[in-house]
């Protein structure tokens, strides 16, 4: 049995107020899980005490390995410093992105940059903007066979004043829009990728959605948003292949961030035989 998780950790901002990497630490590592996509992550951030989110989560739960990848670089606060991440950033460039951690033996990393919303004006000098958006993926080999996990952090719409965006600090809305064109997108691409397969993340799309777009499996069904009351689930579980949910799914109220941890319990099951008569 493999645990999958994903979580939108708000930069780990928790409902203080406050940003503090050991507690995000502590909340993910509860989790259990032994695989755990995150969203709106951050590396080497003010806001965030400076610290890289994804390792500190990764060491917390004991990840065999992880990865970070960046969708915007630069300084979140500062809007003209930040740009879009190319994937070619130095180190110790600050980042903001997303990220995937797992006990399980990486094969591959994959990385896909999704197509971009274009900004539009609006009146009185308010602007909708897009962050810069992405997926990675992971061919995991487990005690159960070969497992190809996906993260990633679909456009939610956004209305804000101009000038004044930041990173994971936007009001969104979960309707279908833009996300619905990204992850069409994403889909096609994953056509190639190894099965089974399990899709996770934030999609800023509500309920069915995410399944009636995709033809993808839910594997989880839960509220998730927002955090303290949980209306509607906007975080998923999708999956393709041989790979089933073992019991029913987790919101998990952890404390950080304005959405709830997804849990899922899954095991991978071997292919049908043919059972068909042989011509």
């Amino acid at each position: 049995m493999i645990r999958l998780a994903t979580f939108n950790v708000q930069h780990g901002l928790g409902a203080d107020g406050v940003v503090d990497a050991g507690r995000l630490a502590r909340a993910v590592a509860a989790l259990d899980a032994d695989v755990v996509a995150l969203q709106e992550v951050d590396r080497w951030q003010a806001r965030s005490g400076r610290s890289d989110l994804a390792a500190v989560a990764a060491e917390a739960v004991g990840a065999a390995d992880h990865r970070f990848v960046p969708t915007v670089a630069g300084p979140v606060d500062v809007w003209g410093a930040r740009r879009r991440a190319r994937g070619d950033e130095p180190p110790d460039v600050p980042g903001y992105g997303i990220a995937l951690l797992s006990r399980h033996p990486v094969r591959a990393w994959h990385r896909l940059r999704l197509p971009l919303a274009v900004p539009w004006l609006l009146a009185r000098g308010q602007v909708a903007r897009d962050e810069p958006r992405a997926a990675l993926a992971a061919e995991l080999d487990t005690p159960d066979g070969p497992l190809t996990v996906v993260c990633t952090h679909l456009s939610a719409g956004r209305v804000q004043q101009a000038g004044h965006s930041r990173p994971g600090h936007d009001q969104a809305s979960h309707g279908p829009g833009h996300n619905v064109l990204q992850l069409r997108y994403l889909h096609v691409a994953l056509r190639v990728a190894p099965r089974p397969l399990v899709l996770l993340g934030d999609l800023n799309l509500r309920g069915e959605i995410p399944a009636q777009v995709t033809g993808l499996r839910p594997l989880a069904t839960a509220p998730t948003y927002p955090a303290a009351r949980p209306r509607f689930q906007i975080d998923h579980v999708l999956a393709d292949g041989d790979v089933v949910a073992a019991g029913e799914a987790q919101s998990v109220d952890t404390g950080v961030s304005d959405h709830r941890a997804l849990v899922v319990d899954v095991t991978l099951t071997p292919p049908r035989p043919d059972l068909r008569p042989a011509p």
